[in-house]
């Protein structure tokens, strides 16, 4: 038996208990003292694993498309954004408050490249 809820079993081991149901179904006479051990159980239990596989399975695929779904929105809504910053620059002007209120630098706010000065050669003291 499991020893904890929350640890999975092994698929090899369900592909060996799974024959092992098959091979109980053609035992004669297997009459167990308690029910929850009987064939029927088994059965059951094997459809409800099987039915609780095919819904993971789907859930899954629902996943994968609700996120693949999710990253094309986000890519849809980032290039409007990037288009919607485009088109400010060119109806206000890069240097506007508009453009600024958007997020962006305006174009006087940027730092001017500065030169630098190039460091002194070090001197011979002899």
């Amino acid at each position: 038996m499991a020893t904890s809820s929350h640890t999975r079993v092994a698929p090899t081991q369900l592909d060996t208990d799974v024959d092992t149901y098959s091979a109980l179904r053609g035992l004669v006479g297997y009459t167990p003292r308690n029910v929850r051990f009987s064939t029927e159980s088994a059965g059951a239990a094997l459809a409800a694993m099987r039915a609780a596989d095919e819904a993971a399975i789907q859930a899954n695929n629902a996943l994968t498309v609700a996120r693949e779904s999710l990253i094309a929105a986000q890519k849809d809504f980032h290039e409007i954004i990037l288009g919607v910053k485009a088109e400010a620059k060119v109806i206000f002007g890069e240097d506007s408050d508009e453009v600024a209120a958007l997020g962006l630098k305006r174009k006087s706010d940027r730092a001017r490249p500065k030169r630098s000065s190039k460091p002194t050669p070090p001197t011979k003291e002899s």
